[in-house]
């Protein structure tokens, strides 16, 4: 009995999940985001370019019914599994991973906060503009043009996502808008 759940294989996540998450991380990794908006592109960088588009799909799925809700913890789940695996690639290990992955965890849940608070608030992107700046910046000087690109881009997402019909959502069928680009 000990060792009973040892051998069981992890649940598997289905396709719809699995897509919706592909196309979370491919928004996530366009250039732009690194070149032209001055996010870092470290394992820290792209982690924050995954929560926040992964914040805009989760603050959509939130309106659904329970089933909605449990294809959002599916998705929640294997962005930490992909997480996970990203760092045991990385050469972390096991007592590492146990450091790292519930900072992660509370570090997700924080920004969603902000960012959420930040799109509520009506102050010309202020509030949203310092939640990037402290959480995917991480205080890092940036052009005020990449902050305000990048809040206008977040805001404009949300927006979009709030017609998203759920049942596209559900069936991993998700488009996102284009990644801005700064002249100059």
């Amino acid at each position: 009995m000990i060792f009973s759940n040892l051998f069981k294989s992890k649940p598997a996540f289905s396709s719809e999940v699995q897509a919706l998450y592909s196309a979370i991380v491919a928004q996530s990794r366009q250039p732009a985001f690194y070149t032209d908006l001055e996010v870092a592109d470290t394992v820290e960088g792209r982690f924050d370019m995954i929560v926040l588009h992964a914040f805009v799909v989760m603050r959509r799925l939130k309106e659904g019914d329970e089933a909605v809700k449990e294809f959002a913890q599916s998705l929640y789940d294997l962005m930490f599994a992909d997480f996970d695996l990203n760092l045991r690639e990385l050469g972390v290990g096991d007592m590492g991973l146990a450091r790292r992955v519930p900072k992660m965890a509370e570090a997700f849940y924080g920004r969603i906060t902000v960012y959420e608070e930040g799109l509520s608030a009506s102050d010309d992107n202020a509030l949203l503009k310092e939640a990037l700046d402290r959480n995917l910046y991480r205080k890092t000087p940036v052009k005020d043009e990449s902050l305000m690109t990048m809040a206008t881009y977040l805001r404009k997402q949300a927006k979009h996502f709030e017609k998203t019909d759920l049942n596209d959502l559900l069936k991993g069928q998700v488009t996102f808008i284009s990644p801005p680009e700064i002249e100059g």
